[in-house]
């Protein structure tokens, strides 16, 4: 390549790095800028997991944060992630973490728009599903570590599309390359079930197809595929206990079922306009893809359409995953079936340019532009109004009421909800126990049930109060658990437009 074309390469950025650079822009700054990203309190204790470990503490197996459960087992499962988080905080403060996690959800989005080209997606409907993508990860798009199963995931279905075609046998290098997948997920985030999972879909789709209408397909090299993924996920520091109590949260339904986050998406919601496209789209993908013969991508599609339905935390994953199958499909309908003359006319010429404009785009890279970028902002951050923004929303969490919390004993047992058990967690370097806070899965659906009935001031509210000896209360100041307080006889310390103190008489 001569020496000026491979400059223009680095420096002019291609569809890829353009949209993955809009995607990292407004997360940052639009809106809420940073602060969006700190929306979840969970944050909080990833990050101080993460630091304790980094100062050489060993791997919790037990609680250290709460009151309510102390020493009880717990399976920090996420360990990996806090690792990185911690790194980010020690960097950089939360500016750090918001910077890695901006990265992280970029990172998809220029997986995605790769997988949109292995697809032989157009390039026009490629930049028309930006932004209802961009729209659909921004319903989760948090400081946690399931980004970086988004990134992982992305990644996967490369491999699973891109790799069989060029690599018919699985070698033992491709055996070594799942399963270091494997390790890294389990390692980083709970979703690993998704790597066994997606090659089985493949595998299944893949022998469908061969059936059915005689497509050439390897079943084979997907199902092995899966196992050595599925191998690697055992290297942790649970081994296959991880996988019992991930299953085991998974398949609670009672407890899920009380968690906002695994219900179903208001799609009444004020700005839901594009995730209900996103969901349409998909269901219409696994239908064009069915009548192409591509039983994998209908059912890679439709599923993870029908679990986006189900739970709004999927929603991202069927966008990220989903749209780029879309695409293909959709483009090798417009381009194989029949159409009247006229139409076929301008199908053909809107066809014809966007390809000649993704020939173009495929000789520009972008990565100087990106690390320009990169630079750039990690610049506009630095600036006192910007570094302002990287912080907990005090419209959501006691970021003022900490203050007054700080001056209680030490011996204070603190109600407050899970909500601010996270932030509280951040916020007191763990040294102030909780109450509850977000490891749904370390409380458990009995102390739930107690949870609800207390925070929703249901019949025996008063004995739970006696019977974890609270004696201060930090709630949200629109909670009816806090007229109830009063009427008890339970003063008013601190208040503001957040959150509200409480002392026991």
């Amino acid at each position: 390549m001569p020496p000026g074309r491979a400059l223009l390469r680095l420096v002019l950025p291609d569809a890829a790095a353009m949209i993955a650079m809009f995607a990292f822009c407004w997360i940052l700054f639009t809106g809420e800028g940073g602060s969006r990203l700190f929306r979840d309190s969970d944050t909080g204790w990833h990050i101080r997991t993460g630091e304790a470990l980094l100062q050489g503490a060993p791997l919790p197996r037990s609680d250290p944060y709460s009151f309510s459960r102390p020493g009880a087992p717990w399976v920090a499962w996420e360990w990996g992630a806090d690792v990185l988080m911690g790194l980010a905080y020690q960097a950089d403060g939360l500016r750090g973490v918001a910077l890695l996690f901006a990265s992280a959800g970029a990172m998809a989005v220029w997986l995605w728009v790769r997988l949109h080209w292995l697809m032989g997606g157009n390039f026009f409907l490629a930049c028309a599903m930006a932004a209802p993508l961009v729209t659909t990860m921004g319903l989760h798009w948090l400081a946690r570590p399931h980004v970086f199963g988004w990134v992982l995931a992305a990644g996967w279905l490369y491999f699973l599309e891109c790799v069989p075609s060029r690599r018919a046998h699985f070698g033992v290098a491709l055996a070594v390359a799942a399963a270091v997948v494997g390790t890294l997920w389990a390692n980083l985030h709970a979703s690993f079930f998704l790597l066994p999972g997606m090659a089985a879909v493949y595998a299944a789709g893949g022998w469908l197809g061969r059936v059915i209408w005689g497509m050439p397909a390897s079943p084979g090299w997907y199902v092995r595929a899966g196992i050595c993924a599925a191998a690697g996920t055992f290297v942790n520091p649970y081994g296959w206990q991880l996988h019992a109590h991930v299953g085991q949260y998974l398949a609670d339904s009672e407890l899920l079922k009380r968690i906002g986050e695994f219900q179903s998406f208001n799609y009444h919601a004020e700005g839901a306009a594009q995730i209900l496209v996103t969901v349409g789209m998909a269901t219409m993908g696994a239908t064009l893809a069915l009548g192409r013969g591509r039983a994998d991508h209908f059912l890679l599609a439709g599923g993870i359409a029908l679990l986006g339905i189900r739970s709004a935390r999927v929603l991202p994953l069927a966008a990220l995953l989903a749209l780029p199958l879309i695409n293909g499909s959709l483009t090798h309908a417009l381009r194989h079936h029949s159409f009247q003359p006229l139409p076929r006319r301008l199908l053909d010429a809107f066809l014809g340019y966007s390809d000649r404009l993704r020939a173009l785009e495929s000789r520009a890279g972008g990565y100087l532009s990106l690390a320009a970028v990169a630079a750039l902002v990690f610049v506009v951050l630095h600036a006192p109004a910007a570094a302002a923004r990287m912080s907990f929303p005090a419209t959501e969490f006691p970021v003022a009421a900490a203050a007054a919390v700080d001056n209680l004993p030490a011996t204070a047992r603190l109600l407050a909800p899970d909500k601010f058990g996270g932030y509280l967690i951040y916020r007191f370097n763990g040294q102030r126990k909780v109450f509850f806070d977000g490891r749904s899965d370390f409380y458990g659906l009995e102390f739930l049930k107690r949870y609800i009935r207390l925070m929703e001031a249901r019949p025996g509210w008063r004995n739970e109060v006696e019977s974890f000896g609270f004696t201060h209360a930090l709630l949200p100041v629109n909670y009816s658990l806090v007229a109830g307080l009063t009427d008890w006889g339970w003063r008013e310390l601190y208040r503001d437009e957040t959150a509200i103190l409480l002392a026991r008489n």
